[in-house]
């Protein structure tokens, strides 16, 4: 089915999202994070239809976003942990996977006995979960594998005619997807994001991060590459590499452009670059926007690389699924 697409503003989109998420059908809604594509946890086939209009692989499991923790007690076992985690740092970038209950349908869970929660922070989203009366189900709304959307134009570029609607929520405030914590045996952290193990250290004694393949995804954002913008890809390790890198692809013709960090850039003089900011924020919010910029533009994205601590650690992890050329030195 071929739809004309909508983008409209969140009045106006989120009263007629709903209807259409009530329906069965597909929204793409704005959150803090991401952009997600939107659909209603509980209705089987309007989740098979997310993964339908992605190009999803079916192995790969969904977050399920409510809008309150009044909502986990229906779709979830939990003991009190994982409310008193929402309670201090959610509505916010915080997924929490836990045992699920049987009203939440397989294909959510990509058939695991568990699943993650999320309560977003963007009004809009909440809004539209409440006037669907509904969890809804949001991967981020892109075709898989490409760079996570984070403004309404950037879902039309990869969702136009496969949905009905886009709600605008402006640009999305932190950037790149929600830290996702398992809560099932131990902590651990399936995938990095804004919310860093530190931060939740402070309540939950250690916790632990996961590294390295998997062959059973039990998060997003674990089993395949993402992020990944239409030409080749380089995460540079130094100031040096990138120039040599530039130079290299300038002398056979290619058009490369750099993804630089601002204290980089008075040594980019002379070569096409976009500065990501001065902060790991600025960095964090701005990366797969200036990706997706960058792809229009040039043959070959040559990306400075950040220090793996804090933030840098999450903005890294996408950053090395969204290279082409990288090695893990």
């Amino acid at each position: 089915m071929s739809f004309d697409t909508q983008i409209l503003k969140s009045g106006q989109g989120v009263s007629l999202g709903a209807t259409i998420i009530r329906d069965g059908g597909l929204v793409g809604m704005p959150t803090e994070t991401v952009y997600g594509l939107g659909a209603n946890a509980l209705n089987e086939e309007a989740v098979k239809s997310i993964f339908v209009a992605k190009g999803r692989p079916q192995d790969n499991p969904l977050i399920v976003h409510i809008s309150s923790v009044d909502m986990l007690d229906e779709l979830v076992y939990d003991d009190g942990l994982a409310r008193r985690l929402f309670e201090t740092f959610s509505p916010g970038p915080l997924t929490i996977v836990m045992k699920k209950k049987d009203i939440i349908p397989n294909v959510v869970s990509a058939g695991l006995d568990t699943v993650g929660i999320r309560i977003p922070a963007h009004k809009a989203a909440r809004d539209l979960i409440s006037q669907s009366g509904c969890p809804i189900a949001a991967p981020s709304a892109n075709i898989s594998g490409r760079p996570s959307p984070t403004t309404a134009q950037a879902v039309y570029e990869d969702m136009a005619g496969k949905i009905p609607l886009i709600i605008d929520g402006g640009e999305c405030a932190i950037g790149i997807e929600s830290t996702v914590l398992s809560i099932v045996d131990k902590p651990i952290i399936l995938r990095p994001g804004a919310i860093t193990p530190k931060m939740l250290e402070e309540y939950l004694g250690e916790v632990g991060v996961h590294r390295g393949e998997v062959s059973i995804a039990t998060s997003p954002g674990m089993k395949y590459r993402h992020y990944a913008p239409k030409c080749d890809m380089y995460l540079s390790s130094s100031i040096e590499e990138t120039k040599c890198l530039y130079d290299r692809y300038i002398s056979i013709g290619k058009r490369p452009i750099v993804l630089a960090l601002a204290e980089n850039v008075d040594s980019y003089i002379g070569m096409q670059y976009l500065n990501l900011g001065d902060t790991m924020d600025k960095v964090m919010h701005n990366v797969f926007e200036y990706i997706r910029v960058a792809e229009k533009v040039a043959d070959v994205i040559i990306c400075d690389s950040v220090e793996e601590t804090g933030i840098g650690a999450s903005i890294m992890n996408r950053l090395k699924k969204a290279a082409s050329k990288y090695e893990d030195k």
